[in-house]
């Protein structure tokens, strides 16, 4: 596959932040980028259980606002709210625990815009660790075989050539990047400089096995 990586890196906007959720402090991330397509493609390749696993992971469940989902091999959890071609929101359960991802798609001049919020009520310990690039690099490689299909390359890549992609020296120096990208954004929140730096050498080296 040919990537252009710097222009994936670039077409992300991220933000880092903390704020009261549900009585205690939690940790928000937000990636937002714009896709060249409809907002209805957009929509659909986000909701649709045939084209999830085209791109993500393969899901069941009782796919319908209160129903609930799993992804196979990963999180799964409630469907809190679904208003068609604008907002979704859900409980993202994994490992024991429980956090919040809320999806919102508006119209852009080139396209559709995807912004995605993470909530979490992350361990101190965890978050001194890797910082939020263990969540956002995670999303972002998401958000890159969601590009792969919307650009109609769907009949030629499947997910398992996208994983193999991430793993191959090329993939690693685009997570690598994504780390980057992620320290930089908790530096711009306040993070102390050098602690951030640590915590994406830490996260990159997790994501690269």
């Amino acid at each position: 596959m040919e990537i252009n990586v710097a222009r994936l890196i670039g077409a992300v906007t991220r933000e880092v932040s903390t704020r009261e959720f549900n009585g205690k402090p939690a940790r928000v991330l937000v990636a937002s980028r714009a896709y060249g397509t409809t907002v209805d493609d957009l929509w659909d390749a986000l909701t649709n259980p045939e084209r999830i696993p085209r791109w993500f992971l393969p899901i069941s469940g009782d796919l319908r606002p209160g129903g609930r989902y799993q992804l196979k091999g990963n999180a799964g959890g409630s469907i809190l709210e679904c208003e068609p071609q604008q907002h979704l929101a859900v409980t993202w359960e994994f490992g024991g625990e429980e956090s919040w991802v809320d999806v919102r798609i508006g119209k852009n001049p080139a396209g559709a815009t995807l912004r995605l919020e993470h909530i979490a009520h992350v361990p101190e310990e965890f978050w001194e660790q890797y910082g939020p690039g263990a969540t956002g690099v995670g999303w972002e490689q998401a958000f890159f075989g969601l590009e792969l299909h919307l650009q109609k390359m769907k009949a030629e890549i499947e997910p398992k050539e996208i994983e193999a992609w991430l793993l191959s020296e090329d993939g690693k120096s685009f997570t690598s990047k994504l780390s980057e990208a992620w320290c930089r954004a908790s530096i711009a929140s306040g993070a102390e400089a050098s602690a951030a730096r640590a915590r994406a050498r830490r996260t990159t080296e997790f994501y690269s096995g």
